[in-house]
């Protein structure tokens, strides 16, 4: 994933990341940073609640009813407390609307000035492997710029990343 996230960095002068879903937070997997003057401190490692980033509502919306009603009921182990914590209505509605258009946004839900748009990565069967981003400061990217210029690169990146994860799906495996 890393090369095709740099390349993406490159084209959209901003920070990409990969998620993993991990109970009721994400946990990240991968990451490509810009320098910021006021950036958001995150290593592979990191963990957040899921349903207040943009990579969460990707993941949480690819479970089906059983699945997520587990990952909403565990508690999150990140130690953060979103800005906003949308109740059981607001997360069902906000995951349909990204199970409906197939990528998430979250603008300012984690944190003050925090935005970021996200799209699914799938693997060989379709299956959504993990989440990716590109995270904006708020007063810096305007959400048509988010939307309009990056999302499609970001699409297209999740998808290339995905064509290739599919490929190493079905590499052999040797015994022992």
């Amino acid at each position: 994933a890393r090369p095709h996230m740099a390349a993406l960095v490159a084209e959209t002068h901003e920070s990409s990341s990969m998620s993993q879903l991990d109970g009721s937070d994400i946990v990240y997997v991968a990451r490509v940073a810009v320098p910021k003057i006021i950036g958001l401190s995150v290593t592979i490692g990191t963990r957040f609640p899921a349903v207040a980033t943009s990579m969460g509502r990707v993941l949480l919306a690819n479970l089906d009813g059983d699945e997520l009603d587990s990952a909403l009921a565990a508690p999150s182990t990140s130690g953060i407390i979103p800005r906003v914590e949308p109740s059981r209505t607001e997360i069902d509605s906000a995951l349909a609307e990204v199970r409906e258009r197939g990528w998430a946004m979250s603008d300012e839900q984690l944190s003050l000035g925090i935005r970021s748009i996200a799209a699914p990565v799938r693997g060989g069967t379709d299956r959504v492997v993990a989440a990716l981003n590109v995270t904006t400061h708020a007063a810096e990217t305007p959400v048509d710029v988010l939307l309009g210029e990056h999302l499609p690169k970001l699409l297209a990146t999740a998808a290339a990343i995905g064509d290739e994860w599919s490929k190493l799906e079905r590499l052999p495996i040797a015994d022992g």
